[in-house]
């Protein structure tokens, strides 16, 4: 392929060193020298065109390069020099052109392989020794140190194990495997040393499986064909019958010549590789990296969209969901607490409960006497406090768990969170839920592939099904594919693909086969995946889900333009082939004009480097729109506040209740009103001004008046309340009202959320 790039760039070099040396013949008054150099500089053109079309014509293939080798040879055989070397320069010009639009990122699997461990460590006896991979058998021992890859399939003979599958399930959070249990190569030992037996050799584990996957996948590939060979059938003997017409009826053989000039199908060779680069070019801006203009056209046919779910869909590791705390404990003090024992742990759990504490503005304090216990939790002192940290079985032992910890852990089912139990001195304090949600953009993005013409969206992950459709359960999703391991979403994308053209959108190592195998693979690569980015046609090089509406809708609209200008610049060529047959066009003259045309399809198709005209004047301001959404990130901590004062109600009565609820009162007052109503008198109008149609502002202010018409309920509620009105009635009716602000709140951020990320100016 590098050869014949190479190769095609070479002509054009000659062909315009030729016509320049000529033209210098020419003006000196050298006619004849001029023939021969521009003849000279035109024959290595025909000679190497004519073995490409001997070559497709072996494989069954015909394209509209016919005419121009026709026009090329009959140029040179009527002495018409200077028509032949015009036409060596548009087609070699074209090709050079094309060249560019179709070549593609090199896909190698160097990171993909370079991540496999080629040796291992393995037990003979009491002795360890070092062994390659290659050599190991089934029911070796092997030991795998923290850190390490396991480098094939086995069992576990260890009491506890801690791995890292993000790799092959791109779930973030590590799991704990018990003897007995099954590990797959390509897992990361995340806790300490342990061994297992060898169940498969190394070129039968999982890991090579993937690797050969991608492989397959990827060779299996139909080669980018050109959008000018569709014509192709239709073009040519149209053409022939054209150029024999005007030869028999004129007598003429250059009548003839020049139909064939003027019919070489620049506007077919040009219009598509440069619409396709104008729009990958665009797309570049984007931070969308599309990999040459067979992707670009895959992706304007796109009927469905496969998502992979963890580290696309949702943000991809373990982030604090919620605080659950026993009666009368404070939700910040326990993570305060537990965040500073954490720090004594590398674990990714134990990172993100830091990172949780560090954005609400904690103070953390360094924990001393520090001890983990594998696979279960951590303990140690912090400001002279005894703190454990772990599951509830390590917390409660074979006690039964408080009915506020039972609640934790049916949140926690619910929410398909891992929850990580605290204790302080003794004392069960609280629980903190993690997991996984969705990503800001995610439902945007859902909604702009709709809008963009994506008729199916499914959902495609090795998690499991209550996960998954927790998940699916807030977006448009037609269908989720759960427990699905990388063979599996290799079969799910052919199946789809061989209904209609499919895009696969994922992240990780483990969606890097079906990447390979889709019509078209996405790969999100900010994060530096970059297996799955080799295996991908378009890489997104920024961490934003809504990028792959954008792919679409540049691939669609660069394809529309590339079409068009095939079409208008082939029907000024037929005008141009009806002057020609009749006489009016010479063919160097029709050579001219033929450029002409070209000109005017390559503008036209550069038109593809410019977004689409949208319907709003102007865009808001990126600083207004990260202040917006800044004061939303406050709210939603007091947000969660409300949250755990209605979950304090739940055991309070008298004056406590009392209290809980007057604190509530003063929280929406001091918070949620007074930022909806400078929502409604202060941000409105100004975001009016940024908008083509005020109506959706319109409807968002009835959100307003709802919000606004709850916190009245609460005051009414919190109004002159003393501690014997405070009976289990009226704490019902309180946690109701807080429970609709809470939920009313959020979901109207989040559609502010979109309006502002619509009209932020680029």
């Amino acid at each position: 392929m590098v050869e014949e790039r190479f190769v095609r760039r070479s002509l054009l070099l000659a062909v315009l060193l030729g016509l320049l040396a000529g033209a210098m013949a020419f003006a000196f008054d050298h006619d004849r020298l001029a023939d021969w150099l521009w003849i000279g500089a035109t024959v290595p053109v025909v000679i190497v065109l004519a073995i490409s079309i001997v070559r497709d014509l072996l494989a069954r293939r015909l394209g509209v390069d016919a005419i121009a080798l026709l026009a090329m040879a009959g140029a040179i055989a009527l002495n018409q020099s200077l028509a032949a070397i015009v036409v060596a320069i548009m087609y070699t010009g074209g090709t050079v052109l094309e060249d560019y639009a179709v070549a593609r990122a090199e896909r190698n699997l160097k990171s993909l392989i370079d991540r496999a461990p080629t040796i291992a460590l393995r037990r003979n006896g009491e002795v360890i020794e070092e062994t390659s991979i290659a050599s190991i058998a089934i029911g070796d021992m092997i030991v795998v140190r923290a850190g390490e890859i396991l480098p094939v399939d086995g069992l576990i003979r260890s009491p506890i194990a801690i791995l890292d599958e993000s790799a092959l399930t791109g779930e973030p959070i590590p799991v704990t495997r018990a003897l007995g249990e099954s590990a797959r190569s390509g897992t990361l030992n995340a806790g300490d040393t342990f061994e297992i037996t060898a169940v498969a050799t190394a070129e039968d584990s999982t890991y090579a499986g993937i690797v050969r996957l991608v492989t397959s996948a990827q060779t299996a590939k139909a080669p980018f064909i050109r959008l000018a060979d569709r014509y192709a059938l239709l073009l040519l003997p149209v053409t022939l019958l054209v150029a024999g017409l005007a030869w028999v009826i004129s007598g003429e053989a250059v009548r003839a010549l020049a139909v064939l000039v003027v019919a070489t199908p620049c506007p077919l060779i040009l219009a598509a590789p440069v619409a396709f680069i104008a729009g990958v070019s665009q797309a570049a801006r984007r931070g969308i990296i599309i990999k040459g203009g067979a992707p670009l056209d895959a992706l304007a046919r796109t009927h469905t969209v496969l998502f992979d779910k963890t580290g696309t869909l949702t943000v991809g590791g373990a982030r604090l969901v919620a605080i659950e705390t026993g009666p009368g404990e404070s939700a910040d003090e326990v993570l305060r607490l537990v965040a500073s024992l954490e720090q004594a742990s590398q674990h990714v759990v134990a990172r993100a409960i830091v990172a949780a504490a560090m954005v609400r503005g904690l103070v953390l304090q360094m924990p001393s006497q520090v001890h983990e216990v594998m696979g279960s939790g951590l303990e140690g002192i912090v400001e002279g406090k005894c703190v454990r940290a772990g599951s509830h079985q390590m917390i409660f032992g074979s006690h039964r768990p408080d009915d506020w910890a039972l609640r934790a852990l049916r949140r926690a089912s619910w929410r398909s969170a891992l929850s990580v139990f605290v204790s302080i001195d003794g004392r069960i304090a609280g629980a903190l839920l993690l997991g996984d949600e969705l990503r800001k953009e995610t439902p945007r993005a859902v909604q702009s592939l709709r809008a963009a013409g994506i008729a199916r969206i499914v959902m495609v992950t090795g998690d499991r099904a209550d996960a998954a459709e927790t998940i699916a359960a807030a977006l448009d999703i037609d269908a989720v594919l759960s427990d699905r391991d990388p063979s599996d979403k290799v079969d799910a994308v052919a199946m789809e693909s061989r209904l209609h053209p499919t895009l696969m959108v994922g992240d990780g190592i483990n969606d890097a086969p079906a990447l390979a195998a889709a019509d078209v693979g996405v790969a999100l690569g900010a994060r530096g995946a970059s297996a799955s980015s080799e295996a991908a046609d378009v890489v997104i090089v920024v961490d934003r889900l809504d990028r792959v509406s954008e792919a679409v809708s540049i691939a669609r609209r660069s394809r529309r333009i590339a079409v068009q200008s095939i079409v208008v610049g082939m029907g000024l060529s037929g005008i141009a082939m009806a002057a020609a047959a009749v006489g009016w066009l010479a063919p160097v003259a029709g050579a001219i004009t033929q450029e002409a045309i070209d000109v005017a399809v390559i503008l036209n198709a550069l038109r593809a480097l410019r977004p689409a005209r949208r319907a709003t004047q102007r865009g808001v301001p990126g600083t207004m729109a990260r202040d917006l959404g800044a004061q939303h990130r406050l709210l939603e901590q007091e947000l969660d506040k409300l949250l755990q004062i209605s979950d304090a109600l739940d055991d309070a009565g008298g004056q406590e209740a009392v209290d809980l609820i007057l604190k509530a009162h003063r929280i929406v007052e001091e918070s949620v009103v007074i930022h909806e109503r400078e929502d409604e008198t202060i941000i409105y109008p100004r975001l009016t001004k940024y908008l083509a149609d005020g109506h959706g502002l319109s409807a968002m202010s009835r959100a307003h008046r709802e919000i606004l018409h709850q916190a009245r309920l609460l005051s009414r509620i919190a109004r002159n309340l003393r501690a014997e009105d405070a009976d289990k009635y009226l704490v019902r009716d309180a946690q109701r009202v807080l429970g609709s602000i809470e939920a009313l709140v959020r979901i109207h951020n989040a559609q502010e959320d979109d309006i502002y990320e619509h009209v932020v100016q680029e």
